[in-house]
C-alpha cells in the first residue's frame, strides 16, 4: 500500500466503504420465513429481491411425511413450497431454480407428471439428484430459489 498515491487511496478507500454499506444493506433486508422455534434453520430466506426456500419435503397436516408414492409426495412438497413463496410475496412464476432430492432414480418419471402439473412455465431451471436417503424417510425434498423480476 506505500506505492499507491494519495490521490489512489481514497477512491479505493470510498468504494470499499460503499461496497461495505451496499452489504450491511441488503443484510438488514434479510427476513426469515416460516422459522420454526428449536429448528436450526429457516424455511426460506429473503434477500435483496430474492427468496431461498429451504429444502422441502411433503408432509400432512399433522407434519409427517405420508403415503410411500412419491406422486403423492411431489405434490404435497410443492404445496408446501408454494406456502413459502406466497408467504414471502413472491409468486409461483418468480421461481428460477430448484434442486430435486430423489431416493430412487426410477421413479422420476412419476416424480415429473406431477412437477410439469403444479409447477407453472417457464418452467424453472433444475438438478435432479439421487440421494441415499432423506429425512423422515421422504422419496422427495426440493429446494428453489426465487427472483422477483
Amino acid at each position: 500500500m506505500k506505492n499507491l498515491r494519495p490521490c489512489v487511496m481514497r477512491p479505493l478507500l470510498l468504494s470499499a466503504l460503499a461496497i461495505s454499506a451496499a452489504l450491511g444493506s441488503a443484510l438488514a433486508q434479510n427476513r426469515a420465513i416460516g422459522f420454526k422455534q428449536g429448528m436450526p434453520f429457516s424455511e426460506g430466506v429473503v434477500a435483496g429481491n430474492t427468496l431461498y426456500v429451504a429444502g422441502q419435503q411433503g408432509p400432512d397436516a399433522h407434519g409427517k411425511v405420508t403415503g410411500t408414492d412419491i406422486a403423492v409426495q411431489t405434490a404435497n412438497t410443492i404445496a408446501a413450497i408454494k406456502k413459502i413463496v406466497e408467504e414471502a410475496g413472491f409468486q409461483m412464476t418468480d421461481i428460477v431454480s430448484v434442486t430435486v432430492y430423489v431416493t430412487d432414480v426410477n421413479e422420476v418419471a412419476k416424480m415429473n407428471e406431477i412437477y410439469k402439473k403444479l409447477m407453472p412455465d417457464p418452467k424453472p431451471a433444475r438438478a435432479t439428484v439421487q440421494v441415499a436417503g432423506l429425512i423422515g424417510g421422504a422419496k422427495i425434498e426440493i429446494s428453489a430459489i426465487a427472483v422477483k423480476h
